[in-house]
């Protein structure tokens, strides 16, 4: 299926619209459909680094970590007043691994020093636009894993609440439209649908 998809497409050429924060792209190409007609379309590409997204989950009390934050996007969508309840998470920076961007998150954001990590899967949230795939981890944690009050940093202009929630309310808290943030829903339903709480 792999060479078939790649045979449909020729005479790729890209033009960058914007390097603001993420790289805004033209793609043209042409597209040889199954009936054998060829047409070229031109789509906007957006994204920069891939990202990471983990979620700590604690089986004795029965609790998750997630942050709360100002999204931009949330807000210009009229949603909340742009504050997004959601999973820690981040860009990959340089030659970083997934794995270590996502330690290095949760100690920034949430304040937890993790290890063991279980990779979920890598996953396109927008694929229509955006070429940012995300990596999706749970983790266990304890208690004595919290070795700061988390909250991002400043420099990033982060300022992250971090919220330690039963899992029950969580799940209650998607029925409310409260969490609606995909990289959050997937990971509660992936801790649900493998029971590990």
């Amino acid at each position: 299926m792999k060479t078939v998809i790649k045979e449909s497409v020729s005479n790729v050429t890209k033009k960058i619209i914007s390097n603001f924060w993420g790289t805004l792209e033209h793609v043209s190409l042409d597209f040889k459909f199954k009936n054998g007609e060829t047409k070229r379309f031109t789509h906007e590409v957006y994204g920069k680094n891939d990202g990471v997204a983990i979620l700590l989950y604690n089986k004795d009390s029965k609790k998750v970590v997630l942050s709360k934050q100002f999204r931009t996007p949330v807000f210009v969508a009229g949603v909340n007043q742009g504050y997004s309840i959601e999973v820690c998470g981040g860009a990959l920076e340089g030659n970083e691994s997934p794995e270590t961007c996502v330690i290095r998150e949760s100690e920034e954001e949430i304040g937890y020093k993790i290890s063991n990590l279980k990779k979920v899967n890598t996953v396109f949230l927008s694929p229509g636009i955006v070429k940012e795939r995300v990596h999706l981890y749970v983790c266990e944690y304890k208690n004595e894993d919290r070795i700061n009050n988390g909250g991002g940093l400043l420099n990033e202009n982060e300022e992250i609440e971090v919220l330690e929630i039963s899992f029950e309310e969580a799940l209650k808290m998607i029925e409310r439209e409260e969490i609606i943030d995909a990289r959050t829903i997937m990971l509660l339903q992936n801790i649900l649908i493998c029971k590990l709480l």
